[in-house]
């Protein structure tokens, strides 16, 4: 297992949704044979801890404004997994390439995690609530499948995390570029109504 695709890797996934992260790489060590997955992370305790926040963080990542307050208390929580989940995954590591690697990984779940909470304020100004399902259904399937597949091929599930990041960053560009167009137009408009009244 090459630790740095993987810091990278799982930093993406946890800045997503970390209890997901966790959960899926638990599972594929302590039932698929990944002998590489770290043992602390195949612990009941664990498994149980992460499925049952990610049960929460399931119900309350769909639903319009929660979801945005769930972001925010998961600033810190998300890029801290990531840089937990990197230094466990660099292994027999010298202490300053850990280190290394352990800040990647946070580094990058910080910058996935800021990708995901501005999408889904964004999101949060359609007023129904399809979309934000479909979003956190969507990045539920991207993270379970990207960290499987980071387990068994680090380097593609790299390139994968990688290509997702900064098609989420180009997204949330032009997303907020739409969203101040809108409040300009909406701004004229209430000006101009203001002003004929």
């Amino acid at each position: 297992m090459e630790a740095l695709p993987l810091a990278v890797t799982t930093g993406w996934a946890s800045g997503v949704n970390a209890y997901v992260c966790v959960l899926i790489l638990g599972l594929l060590g302590r039932f698929a044979g990944a002998d590489e997955v770290p043992h602390a992370l195949t612990t009941t305790p664990v498994l149980i801890a992460a499925g049952v926040l990610f049960a929460f963080e399931f119900v309350a990542d769909k639903i319009p404004y929660v979801d945005s307050a769930w972001d925010a208390i998961s600033t810190v929580i998300r890029p801290t997994v990531g840089a937990i989940l990197a230094a466990l995954l660099s292994g027999q590591a010298s202490t300053l390439h850990q280190a290394v690697i352990a800040t990647t990984g946070g580094l990058v779940a910080l910058l996935s995690h800021t990708v995901k909470s501005s999408l889904r304020l964004a999101i949060n100004t359609s007023p129904e609530p399809v979309t934000n399902i479909a979003a956190s259904s969507g990045e539920d399937v991207a993270v379970a499948g990207v960290v499987s597949l980071a387990v068994f091929h680090p380097v593609a599930a790299l390139i994968v995390a990688g290509v997702l990041l900064v098609l989420g960053l180009i997204a949330v560009y032009f997303a907020f570029r739409l969203i101040r167009r809108g409040y300009l137009r909406f701004k004229a408009w209430r000006e101009k109504r203001g002003n004929s009244g």
